[in-house]
Parts: structure tokens; C-alpha cells; sequence
């Protein structure tokens, strides 16, 4: 006989654990189903090779929701962050470099190196971009309003909105629709002079979107990596200790602790259906469980067009999901190495400040524009932008003495490759990135022991992700917040009673934050 429970998650990524944790804790008999060997779907930390523990896919952090670490308690469970300063190191063509960081001084004088216009001008857009911080992140826990519905609590919430955007007075109002709506590079551009400057920053407006800085919608990607804190302190990145993988082991410590059960090598196949009521889950062996809801962690695709039938689904719902874009444009390369990368404008032995943060390679804003352009017609790019990270530099838990972990998010690299495939290209796309490294540190080539290789198909493969698009879907206007994943079921329902989603496809999307599975959470808890 089929298991019954009150709650039945598929996949373990970290929202479902969040998702999970929650609903245990309030006393709910909950299963969560993953597919694979180990928890944390995109959030994972893999021992790639002998020593080397590697956080394959999700690499830094900084969106984890406080109130999540707090509720959970998740120190108690190993969760600890390092953070990073300085944050930013990006060598140049002409020799010099930018580094940046929480360090206000060191970032005004390391800014005034290309203008001094730049580092005057640079904690004021820190200021604004902070004061629409202020009116945006607390939608991040909140249950979007539905623009279509009059009842009076949705009125209400609307209204309250439209208040607090008053608050910020006219003129950071009018930046906060631009950075809601509009593209980086002009509001880059009207800031500031210094290409370096702002080719550094921009890099954060395109990672995992299909997009250059100059297409609308990048402004909210750069302002989505400007949210979130590190120890308390807003705007900071920092690693994980252990990996990435320690945010979802913490997550699914607390949830087991209150109850929870967790099963790996789990497909689910098939989402079980009967008049219009979710009522369980069969996975691809034939297994059944039966549950009074079923909570989804994977993408809208995946939910409802291979795990349910289309006649259980209105087919203007369905519509609207087969129109949500899951173009991918990242390659993720995770590295070995037997010594740190020595810049040639930084020239030192071993670990240095150059190695805490993101190592960017993108010489200015029209750099990015080219890379966008090969991918734009089915190519990889020739000149790539590429963010480069090594933990190690702050964690000696993840490989052996005097070895180190390079992480790599290179850009653009879209999904279908135009007259060839992946399988025949990836090694050659990392040479090429491995060749454009070396041009700005001599060595680097010669210090790999391993690497592989994870371009948007086998993204897909590997972690369940449609279009190996890391954020489950496009983070653009029309599917943010009331539109995610469509427009009137952004409260984490469905169409189908009972059954509801918890993952990245919900507001607020992608990123190591959490608030798609506690928001989740609350809507089925309120739901009883």
C-alpha cells in the first residue's frame, strides 16, 4: 500500500528543504523525494576528484534570507560564512587592475586609480541603490499581490505598496522603475566614466541571462547581486564553509530534525491527479505516495509538462507556461589547481587579495556586448566574459594542503549551438577560456590537474533544469513577481488543488535565498 503523508516535496534543492523545515516544524508529516544521490539540487558540494571538494554549481553567497538562518538554526546544523574582502579584483589589458570591496576607503582609492569623478560618484549610487533596497527587499517574503483580483487584502497590499514607493520620493522612485524595468549600461553610463568601473559592475547584471548590459531588464540582475548580506553586513558576498552544498545539508539537518523525511535516489515520474485535486506522486519505478499536497521544487516546465497530463490543466495556463523562456547563456568550469593564478599586474606568490573575491576578466562594457553577440546567432564566444572564484583562498577544508579550486561562470554560451553540438565544443570553448586566462595569468594552464566542463545541456541533465537556466526561468519583467511563473498564480498555487510550488519559478527567483520555499511554506500553512 502506498505511504500516506501530509506533504509530499519533489526535489530537495535548497528551496524544497526550506519548504520542508517549515512544515515539519509546524507538525506536518512531510516526504521530500530527490532525484539524484544527494541533497541541494543546484546547491551542492561534490568531491569531483580525490581531496577537491567542489561546489559544482551555485559557488558564493549572500540572498540566504536571515530570518531562514535564524528560524532554522542553521549554525547549529554547520552552516558558517566567510566573507569576502576585497570582493572584486579585475585585471586590465594596460596592466593595471580594480579591486573593490566592503573596505569604503581602499574601494574610493582603488576607483580614483582610472577617475576621481568615478570615486565620488560611487558611494552615492551605493546610497541609491541601497534606498531602493529598502522599498524592494521586503517584497522578497511577501506573497505577491494579484493585480487582476479586488478582493480587499489584495487591495490592501497594492495599496501599502503604492505608499512605501511614494516614501522614496520622487527622484529614487524614478530610479527604482528604471532599475525594475531597464537596462544596466545606461544607468551605468549616467553614473559614471571609467569603463573599468563600469565593465566591473556590469558583469553582475548579465550572470545567467541571455542578455548584454544595453537590453532592458539586466538593471534588475545587477540589483538582484546587490541585495542580500553576509554576517549582517548588506551587500556582501561570502563562501560557504565546506561549499555550497553546507547550505542544503544545514537546511535538511533542521528539517529531519523536526520530522521531516528525505529520500535520494528518488525520480519522481508522474504528479497523480483526480478530479482536479492533487492527491500524490509515482515515481518512474512504479512507487507511489500519497499525500493531501503536493509541493513542486522543479521548474514550470518540468511541473507541469512532463511530471502532469495537459487535460488535468486549463489550456490558457498551460499556454502561458510553454511561453515562459528558459534560454541559458552560462558555462560552469570547476578547476584544480596546484597553485593559485598569478595576475601579471599583480605579480606575488601564493594567495593574495586578488584571490578572495571574483576574479573578473572583461576589459569594458563593449566586451560583453561582443561575447553577447556570437551567442546571439548560435555560437560560443570567441572573447567570453568570465568570473572566476577560488574558496580556497578563505576555506582550507575544500582541497589538499597547497592545492586550490578555481570556479569558473563564463558567458555567452547558449543552449543550441548553431551547424554542431556541445559534446563537440565544450573542450574547446574551455581551452579557449583557459587561453584568455593565461593571457592575464601566465601559468594558469600549467597549474590545472583537473577540470570538467558543464555547458546549459548538461546543466539540464544534471540538475533538472530546463534550459540549463539556472534561475528556472528568465528573471525579466514579464515573469517577476505577479507574473512568476504566470500571471494570477503567483501565490504559490496552482490550478490544481493541492499541489503547489516552492522553487526558483515563483517569486522572488533564482539565487541561494530560500524565500521562494519559506514564502511557499506560509501560503500552505495559511491554506491548513
Amino acid at each position: 500500500m502506498p505511504s500516506n503523508y501530509d506533504a509530499i516535496i519533489i526535489g530537495a534543492g535548497h528551496n524544497g528543504l526550506v519548504t520542508a523545515a517549515y512544515l515539519a516544524k509546524a507538525g506536518y508529516r512531510v516526504l521530500v523525494l530527490e532525484r539524484r544521490e544527494l541533497v541541494g539540487g543546484c546547491c551542492i558540494t561534490e568531491e569531483l576528484w580525490p581531496g577537491f571538494k567542489v561546489s559544482t554549481a551555485a559557488y558564493v553567497n549572500s540572498l540566504l534570507r536571515p530570518e531562514i538562518i535564524r528560524d532554522l538554526e542553521l549554525k547549529k546544523y554547520g552552516f558558517e560564512m566567510l566573507p569576502r574582502s576585497p570582493s572584486s579584483f579585475t585585471p586590465f589589458p594596460d596592466g593595471r587592475y580594480l579591486m573593490m570591496g566592503p573596505d569604503k576607503e581602499m574601494t574610493h582609492n582603488e576607483i580614483a586609480k582610472f577617475s576621481k569623478k568615478d570615486a565620488e560618484a560611487y558611494p552615492k549610487y551605493e546610497d541609491m541603490l541601497t534606498r531602493v533596497a529598502d522599498f524592494l527587499e521586503p517584497m522578497l517574503t511577501q506573497t505577491p499581490p494579484n493585480p487582476f483580483s479586488m478582493s480587499l487584502g489584495n487591495l490592501w497590499q497594492l495599496g501599502k505598496m503604492g505608499w512605501n514607493f511614494k516614501a522614496m520620493g520622487q527622484a529614487v522612485a524614478g530610479e527604482a522603475v528604471e532599475i525594475l524595468t531597464g537596462a544596466a549600461r545606461p544607468i551605468l553610463d549616467r553614473w559614471f566614466e571609467s569603463e573599468q568601473l563600469k565593465a566591473t559592475i556590469a558583469t553582475d547584471a548579465v550572470i545567467g541571462a541571455f542578455a548584454p548590459p544595453s537590453h532592458p531588464g539586466t538593471a534588475y540582475v545587477l540589483f538582484h547581486h546587490v541585495m542580500g548580506e553576509c554576517n549582517g553586513v548588506r551587500g556582501v558576498w561570502g563562501y560557504v564553509r565546506g561549499g555550497m552544498g553546507t547550505v542544503s545539508n544545514s537546511i535538511a539537518s533542521a528539517a529531519k530534525s523536526y520530522g521531516a523525511e528525505i529520500r535520494t535516489n528518488a525520480d519522481v515520474g508522474k504528479i497523480l491527479v483526480k478530479d482536479g485535486y492533487a492527491y500524490g506522486v509515482a515515481l518512474k519505478d512504479g512507487t507511489e505516495f500519497l499525500a493531501s499536497r503536493v509541493i513542486s521544487g522543479a521548474d514550470a516546465h518540468v511541473t507541469f509538462v512532463k511530471l502532469m497530463d495537459a487535460k488535468d490543466l486549463p489550456a490558457d495556463f498551460l499556454s502561458a507556461i510553454n511561453r515562459i523562456d528558459y534560454s541559458s547563456a552560462t558555462v560552469k568550469i570547476n578547476v584544480a589547481v596546484d597553485r593559485p593564478p598569478q595576475f601579471k599586474c599583480l605579480p606575488g606568490e601564493g594567495i593574495g587579495p586578488q584571490h578572495h573575491g571574483t576574479m573578473h576578466i572583461c576589459p569594458d562594457q563593449d566586451y560583453i556586448e561582443h561575447a553577447y553577440d556570437d551567442a546571439k546567432y548560435g555560437r560560443w564566444s570567441r572573447n567570453p566574459m568570465i568570473e572566476c572564484t577560488m574558496a580556497t583562498a578563505l576555506d582550507n577544508t575544500l582541497a589538499p594542503p597547497g592545492k586550490h579550486i578555481v570556479s569558473m561562470f563564463v558567458q555567452y554560451a547558449p543552449y543550441h549551438l548553431k551547424d554542431t553540438t556541445w559534446e563537440v565544443e565544450k573542450d574547446k570553448f574551455a581551452d579557449r577560456v583557459f587561453d584568455i586566462v593565461e593571457e592575464y595569468a601566465p601559468g594558469f594552464k600549467s597549474s590545472v590537474l583537473h577540470r570538467i566542463v558543464i555547458p546549459p545541456p548538461d546543466m539540464e541533465r544534471m540538475w533538472g533544469i530546463t534550459g540549463g537556466n539556472i534561475m528556472q526561468g528568465s528573471m525579466s519583467l514579464s515573469n517577476m513577481a505577479s507574473f512568476r511563473p504566470v500571471a494570477g498564480y503567483a501565490n504559490y498555487r496552482t490550478p490544481v488543488k493541492g499541489l503547489y510550488m516552492c522553487g526558483a519559478a515563483t517569486h522572488p527567483g533564482g539565487g541561494v535565498m530560500g524565500a521562494c520555499g519559506l514564502n511557499a511554506a506560509r501560503e500552505i500553512l495559511r491554506d491548513g
